[in-house]
This record gives C-alpha cells, sequence and structure tokens, in this order.
C-alpha cells in the first residue's frame, strides 16, 4: 500500500489510494463505493417485498376461509352487474384493504350500505428502462375496489348493496334484506347517472309497486301519490340542472342598438319598455 504521511497543525493525516479511507487524528471514515451500497438497498429491498407479499397471502387465504354464502350472494350480484368473472370478484374482494366493511355491513344494526367502484386507476410499474433509481410509470387499468364513497374520485360504474332492515345479515336472509343496484357515471357524468337510475329503474318500479305495507289503498292513496309526484318533480328539476350546467341552454343574443337609437325623451323610453 503506498502511503503518503505529513504533519500539519499538529495533526497526523493519512491517505490510502488502495483503501479509500481516511485517517484525521484518532477519527476513522472508510468510504465505500456506491455501487455496494446501492446493491444493499437493493437487496433489504427485495426482502421487504418478499415478506409483505408473504404476509398478503396468510390474509388472502384467512379470508377465504370466511366466505361463505353471503359473500357469495355480493359476488354473483356484482359478477352479473360488471360482467366479471366470480373468481375475478372473489380475488379482488379478498385482497382489498377495506374488506371489514363487508363485515360491518351484515353485522346486527350495521352499515347501512356497501359500495363499489369499478373505473380506472392509475397503477405504478416499474420502468425496466431505469432500474436503478426506481422510477415507475403510471398507467390506467380498470379495477373492482371497496370504497366509503367519500375518499376517491367517481368516475365510473358504482354497485352498491342496501340493508332494508337492522337485523343480522345471514345466508338464508340476504337475499331478502339486502337491495342490489348499479349506476353508471362514466367520465365524472354523474348528474347523467343519476338521473338515468331514477327514470329508468327506480321510478318505474315505484309506479309498479302493489305492496305499500300498511297502505292497503296502495297507488290510489293521496299520500303515495303525492311521494309520486315529489319524486318526478325532483327527476325534473334534476335534469334541469344537468342541462344548464353542460350549457344546453343558452341566451339568446339580442341586438339592443335597434331599440335605443331612437330613444329621445320620456316617452319614448315609457313606450319602449
Amino acid at each position: 500500500t503506498e502511503s503518503k504521511y505529513h504533519r500539519h497543525g499538529g495533526n497526523l493525516k493519512t491517505r490510502s489510494t488502495e483503501l479509500g479511507s481516511a485517517v484525521t487524528g484518532s477519527s476513522l471514515t472508510t468510504v465505500l463505493p456506491a455501487s455496494t451500497t446501492v446493491k444493499k438497498s437493493i437487496v433489504l429491498s427485495s426482502e421487504s417485498r418478499k415478506e409483505l407479499a408473504k404476509q398478503a397471502k396468510v390474509t388472502k387465504e384467512e379470508r377465504r376461509a370466511q366466505i361463505d354464502g353471503r359473500h357469495r350472494y355480493l359476488i354473483s350480484r356484482l359478477a352479473d352487474g360488471i360482467d366479471l368473472d366470480e373468481q375475478q370478484v372473489e380475488e379482488t374482494i379478498i385482497s382489498d384493504d377495506k374488506f371489514q366493511l363487508i363485515e360491518q355491513f351484515f353485522a346486527p344494526s350495521g352499515l347501512k350500505k356497501l359500495l363499489f367502484f369499478y373505473q380506472d386507476v392509475l397503477q405504478q410499474k416499474l420502468n425496466a428502462s431505469s432500474r436503478s433509481d426506481g422510477s415507475t410509470n403510471s398507467l390506467p387499468q380498470k379495477k373492482l375496489f371497496i370504497t366509503m364513497g367519500s375518499t376517491e374520485d367517481f368516475t365510473g360504474t358504482c354497485a352498491f348493496f342496501l340493508r332494508t332492515s337492522d337485523e343480522v345479515i345471514t345466508a338464508s336472509n340476504v337475499s331478502q334484506e339486502v337491495n342490489f343496484g348499479m349506476f353508471d357515471c362514466t367520465n365524472g357524468n354523474i348528474l347523467q347517472g343519476l338521473e338515468f337510475f331514477l327514470s329508468q329503474i327506480v321510478i318505474p318500479a315505484l309506479k309498479s309497486q302493489q305492496n305499500w305495507g300498511a297502505v292497503k289503498e296502495g297507488l290510489k292513496n293521496s299520500q303515495i301519490q303525492e311521494f309520486l309526484y315529489s319524486v318526478d318533480k325532483f327527476l325534473g328539476t334534476l335534469s334541469s340542472s344537468r342541462q344548464n350546467i353542460e350549457d344546453k341552454i343558452q341566451l339568446t343574443k339580442v341586438d339592443i342598438d335597434i331599440y335605443v337609437r331612437n330613444l329621445q325623451n320620456p316617452s319614448d323610453y315609457i313606450t319602449a319598455g
């Protein structure tokens, strides 16, 4: 090893051209090649990913073991409505971070609604040409996921389940106690999707309803008729609001000059008015 020694200000400094070590007084600093640090971080990252994947697999299998008739009912409705394979839907559900919301929905006096969004989601993918810096590409991909409905932008299809009572949801009563529905809001057209859902599904179903519970007269009852009228009125207001937002209603431009050019005195203004 070639080393050079010299004294400066009472300190002994040593420079080693082979070891890459610097000694100042009694302190030692070792300089490692950058590639060694990068390789170490990559190894640690790889081990962490393997451990996370192992934990995720265990969690999925535990959830798969919990699947019963209630879950099968939800899965079959989602598969039919969104046109996916039931196996795909099952894998999506047991992999979802919000899986516990399903159990909260089934519980006595549990959640009143359970929402699923099916829409484009940006997926992070590793850029093979830039592996050293871990850069990623964001690519849109269709994904089904559980949501509370308040944290993600709604840009696709919403599938929802609604409870009709506070009873515990079981495999034997799930088809009677839980209602399923969908509405499409592709490209974020929420008002249009809601308008279609009400006009084509909800209102026709209400107007064909024969059993109104304690109201024996059914559709002949004045309160029922008033309720249906208010729903129709709400739909009209919704449609009008949507058209206004979409600039479907535009005020006609009027040439004011032809009306005001000959106004000379108060009587002219009165006549013009």
